[in-house]
This record gives C-alpha cells, sequence and structure tokens, in this order.
C-alpha cells in the first residue's frame, strides 16, 4: 500500500491514530464485495435493482410496500418475530418498525428518490445503542445501484447484518421490484 504525497511523518501518525504500523500493513479496508470492514465494524454494498429511483426509495419508504418485500424474504416465518405490523414515517424525524418489531429506528434524513439516512437497531441490543444505515440512490440507465453504508453497530455483527441486508432486503427488493 502506497500514500502518495504523504511524508513519513504523516504515515507514522496515521498508524498511530488507528492503531499501529501493523494494522496498516495488513490494510484497513475490506476488499470490494466483501461488504464486511474487518477492522471497523461497517457493512458497505451496492446493489442493484431493474427499477427507477423514484421506485425503489418508495418500496423502502412506503409501509405498505416494504411489507410486501418483508413478505417475500420469509423474514418473518425464519426469525420467528411477532405480528407487529410494518410502520414507516413518512418524514424525517419520524419512526419506523420494521420485521414484526424486531428492527426500529428513525430516519434522520429522506431526500426523495435520492437518500435514506436511519438512525437503526434491532430490538434486542442495549438500550439506547443505534446505527447509522445509509441509502444512497442513483439512476444507472432503466436500473438504481444503491451505495449502501451501515456503520456503528455492535461490535462483531458485522457478518450477520451483511448477510441479514442481502437476505432480508436486497433479494426480496429485487424480487418485489421485478415483479
Amino acid at each position: 500500500m502506497t500514500f502518495a504525497g504523504a511524508t513519513r511523518r504523516r504515515v507514522m501518525v496515521a498508524a498511530a491514530i488507528s492503531g499501529g504500523v501493523g494494522m496498516i500493513a495488513k490494510g484497513a479496508w475490506a476488499a470490494a464485495g466483501e461488504g464486511v470492514s474487518h477492522t471497523a465494524e461497517a457493512i458497505h454494498q451496492e446493489p442493484v435493482f431493474p427499477a427507477t429511483p423514484a421506485r425503489v426509495y418508495e418500496a423502502l419508504v412506503d409501509a405498505k410496500q416494504f411489507d410486501k418485500v418483508v413478505q417475500l424474504s420469509g423474514a418473518l416465518q425464519s426469525m420467528s418475530l411477532g405480528s407487529q405490523p410494518t410502520a414507516i414515517s413518512p418524514q424525517a424525524g419520524g419512526m419506523f418498525t420494521l420485521f414484526g418489531g424486531h428492527i426500529i429506528g428513525r430516519h434522520i434524513e429522506l431526500t426523495p428518490n435520492r437518500r435514506i439516512v436511519q438512525a437503526w437497531r434491532v430490538v434486542d441490543w442495549n438500550p439506547g445503542v443505534y446505527s447509522i444505515a445509509k441509502f444512497e440512490l442513483s439512476a444507472q440507465g432503466s436500473s438504481t445501484r444503491i451505495v449502501f453504508d451501515h456503520t456503528g453497530f455492535p461490535s462483531g455483527d458485522g457478518e450477520h447484518l451483511a448477510a441479514g441486508w442481502t437476505a432480508h432486503y436486497w433479494e426480496p427488493l429485487g424480487k418485489y421490484l421485478g415483479m
């Protein structure tokens, strides 16, 4: 790994701040496609869907549409979750309840057809622990790419959450949008 334009001192300071030279030598970021950074608990995924950004956005923030996505995922049956209905506020600052009440949070930012930022948590996390889930939508021809980043969740939950995003969001959302 090279640090173009960086002085030796800057590299050493960066190494000291981030936990040592060994961390830099191993690579501080997950390789493309890994889904989970193993040095800092973070998830980065970029699913593409066969629909416009407006349609993808609505499927994620409209409770009736998202409930159909949840049904396609089979999550309620596989996770033995409660029967609490999907509830999604359409405004920034509004609350949401997903997957039978297993996932709750608030919308921090809603920019129609472009961005969703959520304070997101699993109900069995310690009280007051929220992560940040950020969805950036961009058109790619007749499809939409979501640049998704999830940070701030409890240490050790990364791989489980990354798999959950794929199985319970991206795969059923693709089915729903392809209908």
